[in-house]
C-alpha cells in the first residue's frame, strides 16, 4: 500500500464519521422545523382574524417600530455569528427560525436546532456548540442584568399599591425567581469558551438589541394610547422582562397578556392592547415559521 493509499484510509474514517454527525445535526433540524410547521397548523385555527383585524393600528410608525422591534433579536445574533464564523446572510433565516422555535415551542430548543443547522451547512466552522453556548449565556445574563435595572426604576410605582397588592406580589415572585439565576454569573470563567473580546462584543450586542426592543416597544404602546402615563409602560415592560427571563416556558407573550388581563382587569384599554400585541406577535410568528421552516426543508434537501 503506498503512503497516500493509508494515508487516505486513516482519514476516511474521520471524514465519515465528520459526514455522519453533520447528517444527524441536519435531520434534528429538520425535525425541528417540521415540528414548528406543526405548531403553526395546530394555532392558525385557533385565531379569530375580524376582531384582530378590527384592532390593527392603521400608523405607518407603529408598523416600522414593530417590524424593528421583532427583528431585533434576529438582527443581533446575525452580527454576532457574523463576526465569529463570518455567517452569510442565508443564515439570517436560520436565526429566525431559532428565534420562533424558542419563543413557540421550548426555550434553547431554537438554539439547538441552530448548532444542527451549523453543523450540517458550516463545515470550516469548529466548535460551534462553545460559540452558541457562550452567546446564549451572554444574553440570559444581559437580559437579567437590565430586568433587574428596570426592577429597581419601577419599584416606587409598584410597591406604591395604585396598581394593587396583586402585582407588587408578582414583581417580588418574578424578582426572587430573576435573583437566583443569576447565580450563573458566579461560574462565568468556568462556561465560556470565546475570547474576552468576542464575549464583550457578544454582551453589547445584546444590551443594544433588549434596548432596541424596550424602546420599540414603549413607542408602539405610546402611539396606541398616547393618554396612558409613562410610568404604567415602564411597569409593563419591566413586567414583560422579568416574565421572558422564565426558564422553560413557551408562548411567554400570552403568558405577559394574561398577567395584564388578571391584575389590571379584562375591561381596561391597556389589557386589550396587550392581548392585541400578542395575537399580533404570535401571528407573525406563525407567518415566519411556516416560511422559514419550509424554507429549511428545501434547504436541507439541498445538502442532501
Amino acid at each position: 500500500m503506498t503512503e497516500n493509499s493509508q494515508l487516505a484510509a486513516q482519514a476516511e474514517p474521520g471524514t465519515l464519521g465528520s459526514q455522519r454527525t453533520r447528517r444527524l445535526a441536519g435531520l434534528f433540524s429538520v425535525l425541528v422545523s417540521l415540528a414548528v410547521i406543526g405548531v403553526v397548523i395546530w394555532q392558525v385555527r385557533l385565531f379569530r382574524f375580524g376582531p384582530l383585524l378590527a384592532m390593527v393600528p392603521s400608523s405607518p410608525l407603529f408598523w416600522v417600530m414593530f417590524a424593528v422591534t421583532y427583528l431585533a433579536s434576529p438582527w443581533g445574533d446575525w452580527l454576532i455569528f457574523h463576526r465569529l464564523w463570518r455567517l452569510p446572510p442565508s443564515g439570517f433565516g436560520a436565526l429566525i427560525r431559532k428565534m420562533v422555535t424558542n419563543d413557540l415551542l421550548l426555550g434553547y430548543l431554537g438554539d439547538a436546532q441552530f448548532y444542527g443547522w451549523a453543523r450540517s451547512r458550516l463545515a470550516r466552522v469548529e466548535a460551534p456548540f462553545g460559540a452558541i453556548k457562550d452567546v446564549a449565556i451572554l444574553s440570559a445574563l444581559t437580559g437579567n442584568a437590565v430586568t433587574l435595572i428596570l426592577l429597581v426604576i419601577a419599584w416606587p410605582f409598584v410597591s406604591s399599591g395604585q396598581l394593587g397588592v396583586a402585582t407588587r406580589d408578582a414583581y417580588i415572585s418574578l424578582g426572587v425567581v430573576l435573583v437566583t439565576s443569576c447565580g450563573i454569573l458566579l461560574f462565568r470563567r468556568k462556561l465560556f469558551s470565546l475570547a474576552k473580546h468576542d464575549l464583550y462584543f457578544i454582551a453589547g450586542v445584546h444590551v443594544a438589541r433588549i434596548a432596541v426592543a424596550l424602546v420599540g416597544s414603549a413607542m408602539m404602546w405610546h402611539l396606541v394610547l398616547a393618554e396612558v402615563p409613562v410610568t404604567l409602560w415602564i411597569v409593563l415592560a419591566t413586567l414583560r422582562m422579568l416574565i421572558s427571563r422564565l426558564p422553560l416556558l413557551p408562548n411567554k407573550d400570552v403568558v405577559f397578556a394574561g398577567i395584564v388581563v388578571f391584575l389590571l382587569g379584562r375591561d381596561t384599554q391597556v389589557a386589550d392592547l396587550m392581548a392585541l400585541m400578542t395575537l399580533l406577535l404570535l401571528g407573525t410568528h406563525l407567518a415566519m415559521g411556516m416560511i422559514f421552516g419550509l424554507a429549511g426543508l428545501f434547504d436541507a434537501e439541498k445538502v442532501q
